[in-house]
This record gives structure tokens, sequence and C-alpha cells, in this order.
């Protein structure tokens, strides 16, 4: 493989232009200073200003529309006339766009990853302190495990990268072992749970218990790799419950009382927060948060030329999955007659033809004679409103609003599904107890045994519109591929109706099929496709894997 084969999944070399620093907050950008020589890390601040683009730029790509397209389409909980047809009908191809993006985000994260690493390992000069200098390589390793646990989860072999210059001298090099890059994804994480502070070096910074808490989910996951018998690996389960149930004890974190709160921009970093990407409004294109201006469903709620996802919408078999009392709706997807008082609206003042008013966003809807239906559940969760809704944080394509990567209520139910294993159910204390915390919190009734089933069904309603459907469906693969596929095949993405039953701040609603829509899967698409220029340029990506060698 010619030199030249990899410089598509190593693009990130050429970012460290847009690097940002931490003069004021780590994502403020520092005097326009080269940080790869020898006259960089050389100071706590120089350490911390090379990991802060991992928070944020190196995963725009996958953020700015692959996470939804692939995490949410894929997994069943989106219906579309348009936008991101080809990931919610299951026929993602090879020049998907969210393919390519995902995966140069992925490998990017990974680049930037091994930069922080080998520099700092390299460079560090005796006034840089030893706890920020193994934060810094334990941020680099996190970073590069979470990439990988998306790398091997959508395309499952690809190549393991610990160094980038000797890479682009390296003809041989390619794919390797499912197996062995889990375990490669557990020893970086497992690094980063030894070496990261327990408290931030500044807010929004990992700790030990983030790293504990994704250290958990990995086990998990990993515990079905080649159990396609069903029965999972049970030192890995006892794992996932054991740093799970740590990080719970530890952290200090806390589910927040309100559901709808997480996804308000002012309650960023908050007390359940674990791990989450962020964003600047104001920066350089790649570190804000784009994804308002594509799943917002109009202009008048964003206050620019943007709000582009008024095709975009639940899908009919989530919708069926929530209870009336079930807080969690409202604050994913909106219906017809729901009100957010701290978003603004614009609408035509009836009183003035071709003015304005402003008013709390009254989710509009649709009139055929006297009946008012909408036809989409518009994406609430990550829409945050116009400037005047979030301090003047708010511009076209651009807000400031956290993605989350890990939230407490995700070790919570990590740590339930660990306590049950392979049982077929459990009435286990711990783990009803925290399943219970969530369940509740959405305003549902405790349960009294819970199973796989349960757990599935309420990370889907816990998670929806964060990314995490697919991959939850892909840990089912691992040890139940036949389950896993049914379920694919058995979700109705078709067209529906959903009535309110006022004009105004609606309490209940009647949600209808219209005309059902199922897209069949088998394990042949299960899986993404290789990015077609990838194929192309790095032709050893279709040799056989092979393992890692640690």
């Amino acid at each position: 493989m010619k030199k030249l084969n990899y410089k598509n999944f190593l693009t990130s070399l050429a970012i460290l232009g847009l690097i940002t620093g931490c003069k004021k907050s780590f994502l403020d950008r520092p005097p326009e200073d080269s940080i790869v020589d020898a006259n960089f890390y050389k100071t706590d601040d120089q350490i911390l200003a090379g990991t802060a683009p991992l928070y944020n730029i190196v995963w725009f790509a996958y953020n700015d529309k692959a996470s939804h397209g692939i995490g949410d389409g894929r997994g069943g909980n989106l219906m579309s006339g348009s936008y991101q047809v080809e990931n919610i009908r299951m026929q993602t191809t090879d020049v998907t766009g969210e393919v390519y993006n995902s995966w140069t985000s992925f490998f990017n994260i990974v680049t930037q990853a091994n930069l922080a690493i080998n520099n700092i390992e390299k460079y560090a000069g005796p006034a840089v302190s030893e706890t920020v200098k193994k934060a810094g390589i334990a941020e680099g390793r996190f970073m590069r495990g979470v990439a990988y646990s998306f790398l091997v989860q959508n395309w499952g072999p690809v190549p393991v990268i610990t160094d980038n210059y000797a890479l682009l001298n390296d003809t041989s090099v390619t794919r390797n072992t499912v197996e062995t890059i889990w375990e490669f994804i557990i020893r970086d994480l497992t690094f980063a749970a030894e070496n990261l502070p327990a408290a931030p070096l500044q807010k929004g910074r990992i700790t030990k218990w983030a790293a504990e808490g994704m250290l958990a989910k990995m086990y998990l996951t990993r515990a079905g790799v080649g159990a396609s018998s069903g029965a999972r690996n049970k030192a890995d389960l006892d794992n996932a419950a054991r740093y799970a149930k740590s990080a719970i004890d530890n952290s200090g974190a806390s589910l927040m009382s309100n559901y709808e709160d997480l996804f308000i921009m002012k309650n960023n970093n908050n007390p359940e927060s674990l791990f989450a990407l962020q964003w600047k409004y104001d920066g350089d294109w790649g570190t804000q948060n784009s994804v308002q201006a594509f799943l917002a469903y109009g202009s008048e709620i964003t206050g620019f030329a943007d709000g582009w996802g008024g095709d975009l919408g639940a899908s009919y078999d989530l919708l069926k999955k929530y209870a009336t009392t079930d807080k969690r709706r409202k604050g994913t997807f909106m219906f017809p007659g729901d009100h957010y008082a701290y978003i603004t609206q614009q609408i035509d003042d009836p009183n003035n033809p071709g003015k304005k008013i402003s008013q709390q966003l009254q989710v509009p809807w649709n009139y055929v004679g006297a009946e008012r239906y909408n036809t989409r559940a518009w994406v609430k969760k990550y829409v945050v409103g116009r400037p005047e809704d979030n301090d003047g944080k708010v511009t076209q394509q651009h807000t400031e609003i956290n993605t989350y990567m890990l939230r407490l209520a995700d070790v919570y139910l990590t740590y339930a599904e660990g306590l049950l294993g392979n049982a077929g159910s459990t009435a286990d204390a711990q783990a009803l107890k925290y399943y219970n915390l969530v369940r509740t919190r959405a305003g549902l009734q405790p349960k009294t045994s819970i199973t796989l089933d349960d757990i599935y069904a309420e990370r889907r309603l816990e998670f929806a519109m964060e990314g995490q459907a697919w991959y939850d469906i892909v840990r089912m693969h691992y040890f139940d591929p036949t389950k896993a596929i049914g379920i694919l095949n058995g979700q109705d993405k078709g067209t529906y109706r959903i009535v309110p039953n006022a004009a105004q701040n609606a309490v209940s609603w009647t949600v209808t099929s219209d005309v059902p829509a199922f897209y069949p899967v088998t394990e042949s698409n299960f899986y993404l496709p290789y990015p077609a220029a990838e194929l192309s340029a790095a032709p050893n990506l279709r040799k056989p894997p092979v393992p890692y060698e640690f």
C-alpha cells in the first residue's frame, strides 16, 4: 500500500491549524502556535490545549448528521420522506454520505488521539505536572478507545492504528479481527480509568468515573462477541456491573429531576453528564453543534434560514412504545399543540399582515376541513431555539449545546443489565433500584422484575435521538443475531397521523397508522459498507483480517 493510501482516514493531521486551547475555558482559541514540535507540551496549559480538539472538532463530521442518521435512523427511531431515507430504510450504501463522514470522523479521532498520546510522551517537559501528563495521555486513550468502539460496531474488522507517522511508511497494514479490536478498546479504557483524575481538570473534561462508566458499556457489548448461542461471557458481564457500580457510587453524579431539562443549553455539564462533546457556537467551523439545523422543523424556531427537519419525525414503531404518562416523549419529539415555554417562535401577526409576532412555542398542526393533525412527530431533542432563548449563543447551523456521549442513566441501565446477565429475568434489588430510577423519572410505574427486553425497551425510549439505538441493536446482534434482525424487520417506519385533543396545550393525542412501511434486513446489509473512496485508495481493506499484535 502506498503512502497516499492512508491519507483518507488520516486527514486530521491537517486540523492542527484549527486547534483550540485553554486560556479562558479549554475550548477558547490560543495564539496561532504550532503544537507538534519539541517546543510545545512544556506546560500544563499546553498539554490541555493539545487534547482539547478531542472534545469537539474531530467528532464534528459524525455529530453533524451521521449520529442521528446511523444511530437513530438505522436503529428504527425515525421516518422520513427525504432526509436520511437510505439509513432509515436500511438501504445504506458505500456512497451514502453518513458512511464516509462517520468513517472519516472516527479515524480523525484516532489520529488526533495518537498525536496527543505520542507527543505528550515524547515532549512533555519537567514543568508539566505528573497529574496533567497522565491525564492528557489518558484522555487520548479514552477517545481512541471510544472511536474504535464505533468503528468495530459499524464495520467489524478495521485497521488498529497507534502511530500515525509509522503508518505512512508501512505498506502492510490491514484490518484487524473484531475480537482483538475489542481487547484493544478494553485496554485503552482501562488505562484511562486508572490514570484520569477523580475530578475534572476543567469543566467538561472527563474523569476516571466517565472512563469506568464507558468501560462498563464496552464490557457489556464485548460480552456478546462470539456468543451466537445467546449466552454472553459471564466475566465480561460481571466486569460491566462492577465498573458501572463504581462509577455510580464514586462519581458524585445524579439524575436530573426533570428529563426535558437535560436538553436545554444552560444545563450543559449538569450532574448527570459524565462524558459530553463540548461545542462553541462562535468558534471555527467544526467546533459548533450543527444538529439543530437538520432536526428543527422550521426557521421560525431557529431564527435563521435553517431548520430543515420538517420532513423528519419519530417512526410509528417508536411512538407506539411511549406510554401516555412518559415524560420523555415531549422532551424528545414534538406533538401538535405541545407547549415549550423556553423556546420562542415567530408567527404571522393576524392583525398586521406581513408582520411577525413572537410567542412561546405552540407546536403547529395541519387542517383538513375541521380536523387538525400532524403527519410527523418532529424532533425536539437538541433543538434549543433562537438566540433570545440561549443568551445569544445561536446562529445559523451553530449552537453550543453539549452532545451527550455518556449519561448517568446509561450507567444505571448498564449496571442493571450486567446484574441480569444471562438470566431470563431478575428481581435483584440493586438491578431494580437503578432500572426503576430511570423509569420513575419518566413518570412510569416501577417494575418488580425485569428482563433483557425490558432493559432494551427502556434504553430505546431513554436515549432516542442520542445516536444510541443502532448500537443497542448491534450489542444484541453479537449474541442473538436472529432476534436483532427480527426487531429491525418488524419496525413500522410508515406514515401516521397525530390528532391533538385541544388546539393549544394539548395533554393527549390519538396516533394512528396511515400507510405502514417495513424494510427488509438480512445479515448482508446489517453492517455498514466500507466507504467507496476508502476501498479505492486502500485495497488492503479487502484482505482477510488478522489479529492485532499487542
